[in-house]
């Protein structure tokens, strides 16, 4: 996230660089589909929905989509502490635009992967 925030200072009136810095790297994404997907969920329940992030990762990646007004946060006042995490309608508005952008991944990733193994094969590799 370190990085994000450099791009963040560097950048602080460009709308696009600042919000694609906070949502375009690897987690961000994952955990608004996984929430739209399954609706609200404890902590520990998107984790298990994601089991490849680590619970710190999962942590900061929420406090940023929080922050960002893309997650919401409940605090149940229970012993023990009962977390639950939604998507804001703000998030809701943002599904069908990264949606576009999956579809268009799918149907262009073939391509892309043969422009890439030829790209590769033409230029010489640096030693």
């Amino acid at each position: 996230m370190q990085q994000t925030r450099v791009r963040e200072e560097l950048f602080p009136d460009c709308p696009i660089r600042n919000v694609l810095a906070r949502i375009s790297s690897k987690w961000p994404m994952l955990v608004l589909f996984t929430l739209d997907r399954s609706g609200t969920l404890r902590f520990n329940a998107l984790r298990r929905a994601m089991p490849d992030i680590s619970q710190k990762m999962l942590t900061t990646t929420l406090r940023t989509l929080e922050e960002d007004g893309l997650v919401s946060r409940r605090v149940y006042a229970e012993v023990p502490p009962r977390v639950e995490y939604e998507l804001t309608a703000r998030a809701r508005s943002l599904l069908p635009i990264l949606s576009e952008l999956i579809d268009w991944a799918h149907s262009n990733m073939a391509a892309i992967m043969r422009d890439r193994q030829t790209h590769a094969a033409a230029v010489p590799q640096a030693m």
